[in-house]
């Protein structure tokens, strides 16, 4: 049984990304386009796929709109028509928006009209690239409120070889060890190549090798003090 229904409006890279995925994790997706190319790349790939105008109302409608649990308006080239799009969704009573924006004075317009969740992925793109510029120890990185993250680093030098009852991340850094990645080499098809599989739940006796890669969640100037102490 189909838990979630989902329509996405906008099938550029961006939307067509979230449809395609949020149709492999098992959930219903309405793909939405004007532009009838977009919507045949994609029709294989979701339980339906049309093309509309999302500023009519009367065609909102028709595709039953409101019944489904979130409508995501990823528009990317014309702001006018997403706002447009947003506004009448808002109007219709759609029960939960998430609206693209391109750059701080887009999400303000978004914001000042009501939309409560706002995609900026130049924004977040722009921000992953400058921070792994800076430290290339981060592999990734996700901010979260107060000032937390859960950041992805490579283990620092430091550490390797060092058990976590040694390293006592909780006490001397103020961070908490979510995970480990272990990098093993594997033989496919005759190419060598490096796979990352998720370690479980670490203990005080595991040991940090060199080319681990760690999940730590903390504040994040707890996580760059630990980072640059153990470089």
């Amino acid at each position: 049984m189909i838990e979630h229904k989902f329509a996405i409006i906008g099938l550029g890279q961006f939307g067509g990304a979230i449809a395609r995925t949020l149709a492999q994790r098992g959930a219903e997706v309405l793909a939405i386009d004007q532009d009838e190319r977009h919507v045949d790349e994609i029709a294989d790939s979701v339980a339906n796929a049309i093309a509309l105008d999302a500023t009519d109302k009367k065609a909102l409608l028709s595709v039953d709109i409101t019944s489904f649990d979130a409508v995501v308006v990823a528009i990317g080239e014309d702001f006018e028509q997403l706002l447009l799009t947003t506004t009448l969704l808002m109007e219709l009573g759609v029960k939960r928006i998430i609206a693209r924006a391109r750059g701080r004075n887009q999400k303000i317009i978004l914001q000042k009209i009501g939309v409560e969740e706002i995609l900026s992925p130049e924004d977040e793109v722009g921000a992953a690239v400058a921070e792994k510029l800076v430290n290339p120890s981060i592999i990734s990185y996700l901010e979260l409120p107060d000032a937390y993250s859960i950041m992805e680093i490579i283990c620092p030098p430091a550490i390797s070889g060092c058990k976590l009852s040694d390293i006592d991340l909780r006490r001397r850094y103020h961070i908490n060890l979510i995970t480990i990645k272990k990098v093993s080499t594997v033989n496919e098809s005759g190419f060598i190549k490096k796979v990352g599989r998720i370690a479980g739940i670490p203990h005080g006796e595991t040991v940090v090798e060199g080319d681990d890669f760690l999940v730590l969640f903390g504040k994040r100037t707890d996580l760059e003090r630990f980072i640059k102490v153990n470089q």
